[in-house]
């Protein structure tokens, strides 16, 4: 029988304007300046750069333009730039 991992952190998404999520979490999925990458529960230290979608949870979709990413003492701080839709304006 496989063992389910149940690790959660908090989770902080801000952008400029508003407060997006602050929350429990089991997973965040990132694509970085350097790759993707998949943080969770007691993840090592780090600091990036993100240049597109945040994940939450393996089913939840942020658009982001970009943004930085902190990771530290089990705690996970997000600041991005929100993604602008376009809205179709007909003549």
């Amino acid at each position: 029988m496989a063992a389910k991992y149940k690790g959660n952190f908090r989770c902080v998404i801000l952008s400029a304007k508003r407060l997006i999520l602050e929350e429990e979490v089991n997973s965040v999925f990132i694509t970085g300046d350097r790759g993707e990458y998949e943080l969770l529960a007691y993840h090592y230290p780090l600091i990036g750069i993100i240049a597109g979608d945040i994940v939450i949870n393996w089913d939840r979709r942020l658009p982001a333009r970009g943004g930085v990413v902190r990771f530290f003492a089990n705690e996970c701080n997000i600041m991005i730039e929100e993604k602008i839709e376009s809205v179709s304006q007909g003549k």
